[in-house]
């Protein structure tokens, strides 16, 4: 299981609690100050659960955590200092999975993450258990809940790999199935995008490499446990 929790928190006394108490119980914790920090550390992909405060210094929780809801859905608790019905019922609104108000109890915190981290496991056992989500209308691949930045060939030959987990595609069919109407291309071509490919995906996650490389036969991919 994955126990990676980002704490987005400005004042860093808070945030050494929080990271303390985390870690007694096992879990491994990064720590932002800033919002946009937060973001990019949201778009690795790497954490299993966020907490967030509402006021940090350069945008507010809320910013965040929409921003954040574009292309994640890891579960977000927030910290705040007011207990406002108003502010708790738009952080829920917008994405949040639940909300504690300062000063809190730092074990509260910890159990109230074990919880989400449960329920969300629970409640989306499709996406605990496949690394990617194809979306074709859109033209886009997810990779652990991160949009993937793929040229174009690199999204048809990743789409084609995931069409059939498992299956070990030959460079000659590959070729064939995404190159057919390109002009310029080599015998490494497929070798080239697969390298690429791997690199944006240890980006996201370098503790999974699901393209696997099949010696005098080609390559497959995996998607997790069906495969």
């Amino acid at each position: 299981m994955n126990t990676s929790i980002l704490i987005i928190e400005d004042e860093t006394s808070i945030a050494d609690v929080l990271a303390y108490a985390l870690k007694s119980e096992g879990f491994i914790t990064t720590h932002c100050t800033l919002g946009s920090d937060g973001l990019q550390q949201l778009r690795s992909g790497k954490h299993a659960l966020a907490i967030m405060d509402v006021g940090l210094p350069d945008m507010n929780g809320f910013e965040v955590c929409r921003a954040a809801r574009k292309f994640t859905d890891i579960p977000i608790l927030f910290l705040t200092a007011r207990s406002d019905e108003v502010d708790r019922i738009v952080g829920l609104e917008i994405g949040a999975d639940d909300y504690v108000t300062k000063p809190f109890s730092p074990r509260e915190v910890v159990a109230r993450v074990r919880v989400i981290l449960r329920r969300h496991s629970r409640a989306s056992p499709s996406g605990s258990a496949h690394w990617f989500e194809v979306d074709t209308p859109g033209a886009r691949i997810r990779f652990c809940g991160t949009t993937l930045d793929l040229t174009r060939y690199e999204y048809l030959l990743l789409q084609y790999l995931l069409a059939q987990p498992g299956r070990i595609y030959s460079r000659e069919l590959l070729m064939d199935a995404i190159w057919h109407d390109a002009l310029d291309t080599s015998d490494r071509t497929v070798d080239t995008h697969i390298k690429t490919l791997r690199a944006k995906l240890k980006s996201v996650r370098d503790d999974i490499d699901p393209i696997l490389t099949h010696r005098g036969m080609g390559y497959s991919v995996s998607n997790g446990s069906e495969s």
